[in-house]
């Protein structure tokens, strides 16, 4: 069970992990030691009084809403962001931290996500805490879920190396766990998709949302949704139940949880320069932002459609439909990196399963 303690510093709800005696806060890198965690104060309420009660906190979207009315329909928007290029490492990639300022950029100037609520991890950043190593992308996916509340909007971008592994409990319909590849996997390993689930999904509480964009390589089922969206080409779709046969749950606590992903659980996603023409970037990520710039993302199956329907195009001709680059896609340093066609197709699963032609997208 995790368990709420406040930051000893900025007061900000932390959630503590089972057995830890301390944790560090995301947002001011102060540590909170815990002398027993049995002891750990529990979740703040308007009923609970404090003999040494600290001054109220300024007007913040990490913390919990005061007492009052109910959060507007549109809530807060928090964001966690991970591009991770593996420099000067055999494992090197050109595009991913290009996806990461570019998502950025998106998420603040298309969908008003506060620049103070973005949590950026790439290796460009000058705080150690925010370098994409494994304790700090764990950290950071606490964060993210940490207080939300009815209305929230909440998103995890990430763009890197993906693997996967042999699946031992069952829990698996292909019989592997899909993982995330952190900057230091080689020596602390990598972050497997039943800790993804147990750390975001499973504990969004009703009326939040969750998206999560996941730019890599076997990344299909990487959240372990309970429900995959399987589209052929023309754009018929099913629902394929994904559940554990051991009837372990995945699924949220009445959250509802989205993800778009750059492959299938046996396919690869490309870092290429043969979408943008002018530099490297991670092929899903690259056609996500395009779609919604193109207004071809009105519904989730529309967007789906046109992130597919680009990558297909991509190396069987060199008109990729949509004339000048556009200012989000310009914004991008140069690079390179291989071209040629990709085999790869983005994939949506789910918490439920709905009609993916008629549900507005929205983050």
């Amino acid at each position: 069970m995790m368990q709420l303690v406040n930051c000893s510093n900025c007061r900000t709800p932390l959630q503590l992990p089972a057995g830890a005696a301390a944790i560090r806060c995301a947002l001011c890198q102060s540590v909170t030691h815990i002398a027993d965690p049995r002891n750990a104060p529990p979740p703040p309420s308007t009923s609970s009084q404090s003999h040494a009660a600290p001054p109220p906190p300024s007007p913040s979207p990490y913390n919990h809403a005061p007492p009052g009315p109910p959060p507007n329909a549109h809530g807060r928007k928090k964001a966690v962001i991970v591009g991770i290029s593996y420099r000067f490492s055999r494992h090197e990639l050109k595009g991913c931290i290009n996806d990461a300022k570019c998502m950025r950029y998106l998420l603040i100037n298309k969908f008003q996500f506060p620049q103070e609520s973005i949590l950026m991890l790439t290796e460009e950043e000058t705080d150690p805490y925010k370098i994409p190593n494994k304790y700090n992308i764990r950290m950071a996916l606490y964060w993210l879920v940490q207080g939300c509340q009815p209305g929230d909007s909440l998103l995890f971008h990430y763009s890197g190396h993906g693997s996967r592994q042999r699946n031992y409990n069952g829990d698996e319909v292909d019989g592997y766990d899909e993982t995330l590849c952190p900057l230091d996997f080689e020596t602390q390993g990598m972050i497997v998709d039943d800790e993804i689930n147990a750390t975001i999904v499973r504990p969004l509480p009703p009326g939040v949302k969750l998206h999560a964009i996941i730019d890599a390589c076997h990344s299909g089922t990487v959240l372990d949704l309970p429900f995959l969206c399987r589209m052929n080409r023309t754009g018929h779709y099913v629902w394929e139940d994904h559940r554990p046969r051991s009837g372990v749950w995945k699924g949220t606590s009445g959250g509802e949880v989205i993800s778009l992903s750059g492959c299938d659980d046996d396919q690869t996603s490309a870092d290429t320069s043969a979408l943008s023409k002018i530099t490297s970037t991670g092929a899903m990520t690259y056609c996500f932002i395009q779609a919604i710039e193109r207004g071809q993302a009105t519904t989730y199956g529309s967007l789906l459609n046109s992130m597919r329907a680009v990558i297909r195009s991509t190396g069987s001709n060199n008109d990729l439909g949509g004339g000048a680059v556009t200012s989000l896609l310009t914004m991008l340093l140069a690079g390179g990196s291989l071209g040629g066609g990709l085999r790869q197709e983005p994939q949506l699963t789910s918490c439920q399963p709905f009609d993916v032609y008629t549900r507005p997208f929205s983050l």
